[in-house]
């Protein structure tokens, strides 16, 4: 009998726990109490969170092989890892969810709040598991169980044909590539004979000759999987549409937990379970990150400012453009050591924070302009200026601008592990790409401080606003969370832009 080390996976056990506490529970509530559902919620993301501090030391495994029942050599190979990589991922992914229910509370009224506050505990049960799997088979279960409640959280508005649209299209997509994936996943098993990712990558460096284009293609397949689950293009087709058709807290949720769960399962696959061919997915991540950064952001530059939702379309294509400088790094331990992995941790942490604070201004701005236009936002200082001013250090961060101190950091070092690492091409389009990307994150920025417009396209403009809220009442007040949101991401951009190298030094972790 092997014993289960319950502290060790307790964080994400705590949240599949409360996903189940919270359905069970709201069967009992009446409607007028439903809001106790978000409270339950925070509280079990907070006792997650909470329980990563005693194993801050990195160094507990369970779920592993007898070396006695097994063979000799099989000792090391365990399922779950909570090693500092697992923790800090674990971190964010616990972290991002709990500003999505901050944001999404008082905001649940019009939902299912018991169905809304399962789901979003379901993925991050899942979410939070994949970080620390260390065997394909939980790696895929853990990727599924963080995807298929989302799934459902996009199409949560009942009756929202956008909504509806939004779920259909990432969910059939999301299937392709999973099917895709899964057959990678069998191609590898059968060229090496086990799931685990330290066994495969002991085997894939003597894999008998007629395996060998099975072993390759296995590779090949299970990385498709991971770039649908990044927004690597051109498997991003499904971002803009999903963001805008998903209640806005789901859409941040995705933008950022979602993008740690597709590339700590990306880092693991090929640091740790393929580095045998680094010189297939080495050259592909690299074209990847080339052509994701430059489709996101040109893409970005092309939207319309009155067009109706264009601020979330905007946010959703700059997250496919940060998506190619996530690839960067994993791109250029292909070619020198995994020691620059811990860049594209730092580089994550980073757009985690500033990311939700961009999401949760424009929750907020949502609350009075529900069409969500870029146009919206002019002359946002004059009527909230504090949020104008969270909002306008967010993009900065975004754009990698003073005083967004840690944003310039995070894009300092992934250029430096590409050129570190020889890719000076890849360098080149990433400096290319940054300078493209100032222009609409400055322009929204400035935006911000214009006094509103007073031409007949901006009466126009007022007059669509106004037909927005008819169909979606007004609500004045401001829920204390939403507020708390911006506060706790605005906070966090500053410590960490005052102290940019404790993030580095935090996040350049070993996965060995």
């Amino acid at each position: 009998m092997q014993s289960v080390d319950w502290l060790a996976i307790a964080p994400p056990v705590v949240v599949a726990a409360m996903a189940l506490i919270v359905l069970v529970t709201d069967l009992f509530l009446p409607d007028r109490r439903k809001p106790l559902l978000g409270a339950l919620t925070i509280a079990g993301l907070v006792a997650a969170l909470a329980l990563l501090v005693p194993l801050r030391d990195g160094d507990r495994s369970t779920f592993c092989l007898d070396a006695a029942a097994t063979g000799p050599g099989t000792a090391g190979a365990c399922s779950y890892t909570a090693d500092h990589f697992a923790l800090v991922i674990q971190a964010l992914v616990l972290g991002g969810a709990l500003l999505t229910a901050l944001l999404s509370l008082g905001d649940t009224r019009k939902l299912p709040a018991g169905e809304f506050w399962f789901l979003l505990l379901s993925s991050a049960s899942g979410a939070a598991l994949l970080p620390a799997a260390r065997d394909l088979a939980t790696l895929v279960v853990a990727l599924e169980v963080a995807s298929l409640p989302a799934f459902a959280l996009v199409g949560i508005k009942r009756g929202d044909r956008r909504s509806s649209e939004a779920a259909l299209k990432f969910f059939l997509s999301s299937v392709v590539a999973t099917a895709v994936m899964l057959l990678g996943v069998s191609f590898v098993y059968a060229a090496t004979g086990t799931l685990h990712l330290t066994e495969i990558a002991a085997r894939l460096d003597d894999v008998p000759g007629q395996l060998d284009t099975l072993a390759k293609a296995g590779v090949a397949l299970t990385l498709v999987g991971f770039a649908f689950k990044t927004a690597a293009a051109p498997f991003h087709f499904w971002v803009p549409d999903t963001y805008i058709g998903a209640p806005l807290p789901i859409a941040a949720y995705l933008s950022v937990v979602g993008k740690a769960v597709g590339f700590s399962g990306l880092i693991l696959v090929t640091v740790i379970a393929f580095p045998a061919y680094a010189d297939v997915w080495g050259p592909a991540l690299a074209v990847l990150a080339a052509l994701t950064m430059t489709i996101g952001n040109v893409a970005a530059l092309r939207q319309n400012a009155g067009r109706a939702r264009s601020a979330v379309r905007l946010l959703a294509w700059s997250s496919v453009a940060q998506a190619g400088y996530l690839l960067v790094p994993i791109a250029a331990a292909a070619y020198s050591s995994d020691e620059h992995i811990g860049s594209t941790v730092a580089y994550a942490l980073m757009y985690a924070v500033v990311n939700l604070g961009a999401f949760a201004v424009a929750a907020l701005v949502a609350r009075t302009s529900p069409g969500n236009r870029l146009t919206d936002y002019r002359g946002l200082y004059a009527t909230r200026p504090l949020a104008a001013l969270a909002m306008a250090f967010f993009l900065l961060c975004l754009a990698g601008l003073p005083p967004g101190i840690i944003g310039l950091f995070a894009k300092v070092t992934v250029f430096s592990a590409a050129v570190d690492a020889g890719l000076g091409w890849l360098a080149v389009v990433m400096a290319v790409n940054v300078v493209i990307a100032l222009y609409y994150y400055l322009q929204w920025t400035a935006t911000l401080f214009r006094a509103p417009a007073e031409s007949p396209a901006a009466a126009v403009l007022e007059e669509a606003s106004a037909q927005d809220a008819v169909r979606a009442p007004t609500r004045h007040g401001v829920p204390a969370s939403l507020t708390v949101a911006i506060v706790l991401t605005a906070a966090a951009g500053v410590v960490l832009s005052g102290a940019p190298q404790a993030v580095l030094r935090f996040a350049a972790v070993s996965l060995f």
